[in-house]
């Protein structure tokens, strides 16, 4: 479940005709942030090698719907 979150941020870039790599700004957002290294590990995962997009990551008091992170990014589109 913990690789849910790129999961989803992959299909919406792919369907907007972008990909992880184009990635230039992450936000993360976790209301935990003891479970910092367990999000690190996924990022590192799922983000392409290579040079890394700036990221932030804050410690808040809670999340929408009960979720303990939440993160957005900026992407550039592929263009022809």
């Amino acid at each position: 479940m913990k690789d849910q979150i790129f999961h989803n941020i992959f299909a919406i870039l792919q369907e907007a005709g972008s990909s992880l790599k184009n990635i230039v700004k992450v936000n993360i957002f976790r209301t935990d942030m003891s479970k910092f290294q367990i999000m690190n590990e996924a990022y590192a995962k799922k983000i392409p090698d290579g040079i890394k997009p700036v990221r932030t990551c804050v410690a808040v008091k809670e999340l929408p719907f009960g979720s303990d992170v939440e993160i957005e990014c900026i992407a550039a589109l592929d263009t022809v």
